[in-house]
């Protein structure tokens, strides 16, 4: 018995050590991959070598609503290498749109605008719009130029800091099983850094574009961090541990800022704001009341009899119906779909059904239920299916975690209430 708590404590020790270096290294190479982004965007080579004169040709029109104040408009330059991006008033942009025929026409009636773009010895470039009658319009100052290659260079390091940020996601991941490794099994380590390391692979492979004006970088992070929260509460979860609710709590903090940046699901924001935040703090303060009478680490689980499962698929349905179309009816322009209104409806009906099981499954979670667990799939197929039609690929490993974790903790707490079958003797739903 000494010999196996000896040999115990030893791989305790190798696993945190081995984790702890691996934490090192990524952190080292996140540095890395920061100071090579920061040092091309702040680059000194910052004097013109050319200047280069030539119209450019209306491409992106955008799609904004009657609330926009500010409307990006795009132009590309006839060899495809340089952009332009001009901010029009929502009544410009109404005027341009309902003039425009194929991009045929242009508020004044011409298809392009005339820029000259001025060229760095590191391939940065400025475009500024300029009026071929007017040679002092072309002036800018050097400043100006600056700013504008700066911003340049910021566009090509993107994909430098995306993978920063995701390599250092691995790291908590890594940081996190190291520190708490005796709490958690071999198992479930394993299941929670192949989950970390897959999303950060996501994320250099599918990186966030720009949405309703806020960087694809902080978009990205919003998602690295939800993946990271969710993973590790479902995992708390499925230990039976209360310490899920207190990660929960920032899950749904994360999960509002989503929303917000991308203007879209509110049916989730609203369920997240007023029903799980106030739902993790009561859960927390009654499953610290039902411990496990042998382990406390443990809390004491059930499951459903059949009439209140019928009672939970009608709410389920009637919910998805109701709020489903409601959503519908309202208009929060986001440019997530590109317009595409089939779609934004597809997912007003889809985000609702997802609400609905949500919010059952937060009830199963409150009164410890062993249902919660298929609420947890069936949510996990939708939202699934909503972040595909959104293009969040990244968000996909996190689903793909919830379907494993989910099939994972129905056993452990189906074999948990077979071997405590008392349990079911107890009529008090708390």
């Amino acid at each position: 018995m000494e010999t196996t708590e000896l040999t115990k404590t030893r791989r305790a020790k190798i696993w945190r050590t081995a984790s702890i270096a691996a934490m090192a290294v990524l952190l080292v190479v996140a540095l890395v991959l920061a100071i090579v982004a920061f040092s091309s965007v702040f680059s000194s080579k910052n004097k013109v070598t050319e200047t280069v004169d030539q119209p450019f040709t209306l491409s992106d029109l955008g799609d904004y609503d009657d609330d926009s104040t500010k409307c990006r408009v795009e132009f590309t330059s006839a060899d495809g290498n340089y952009h332009y991006y001009h901010t029009y008033s929502y009544e410009e942009w109404e005027r341009l749109s309902e003039n425009t025929d194929g991009y045929n026409e242009i508020l004044d009636g011409h298809t392009t605008v005339f820029c000259r773009v001025f060229l760095a010895a590191d391939g940065a470039y400025a475009v500024f719009a300029v009026d071929p009658t007017d040679p002092t319009s072309a002036a800018h100052t050097p400043a100006e130029i600056r700013s504008a290659f700066r911003s340049n260079r910021m566009l090509a390091a993107a994909p430098l800091l995306n993978a920063a940020m995701a390599v250092v996601l691995a790291a908590i991941g890594f940081a996190i099983m190291g520190f708490a490794g005796k709490f958690f099994t071999t198992y479930e380590k394993s299941w929670f850094l192949s989950i970390m390391v897959l999303a950060a692979v996501f994320a250099v492979l599918f990186p966030e574009e720009d949405v309703n004006g806020v960087n694809g970088l902080v978009i990205m992070a919003l998602y690295l961090a939800d993946t990271l929260l969710n993973i590790l509460c479902e995992l708390l979860i499925s230990k039976q541990s209360k310490w899920n609710f207190i990660v929960s709590v920032f899950v749904e903090i994360t999960e509002i800022a989503i929303c917000l940046v991308l203007a879209y699901r509110f049916a989730t924001m609203v369920s997240t704001l007023f029903f799980w935040l106030p739902i993790d703090i009561v859960s927390f303060i009654n499953w610290n009341k039902h411990p496990d009478r042998r382990e406390d680490d443990l809390t004491q689980v059930r499951r459903l009899r059949g009439w209140q499962e019928i009672l939970v698929l009608v709410g389920v349905a009637l919910w998805t119906v109701g709020i489903g179309y409601l959503l519908t009816l309202m208009d929060f322009g986001t440019d997530l779909f590109h317009g595409n209104e089939a779609l934004y409806i597809a997912v007003c009906y889809l985000d609702a059904c997802a609400t609905a099981v949500g919010i059952a499954n937060g009830l199963f979670i409150f009164f410890r239920f062993e249902e919660q667990w298929v609420a947890w799939i069936i949510e996990a197929i939708l939202e699934g299916a909503i972040n595909i039609l959104s293009g969040q690929y990244v968000l996909l490993v996190l689903k793909a975690g919830y379907l494993t974790n989910s099939t994972y903790g129905y056993v452990k707490w189906n074999h948990y209430i077979k071997a405590h079958p008392e349990l079911a003797q107890k009529r008090s739903f708390f």
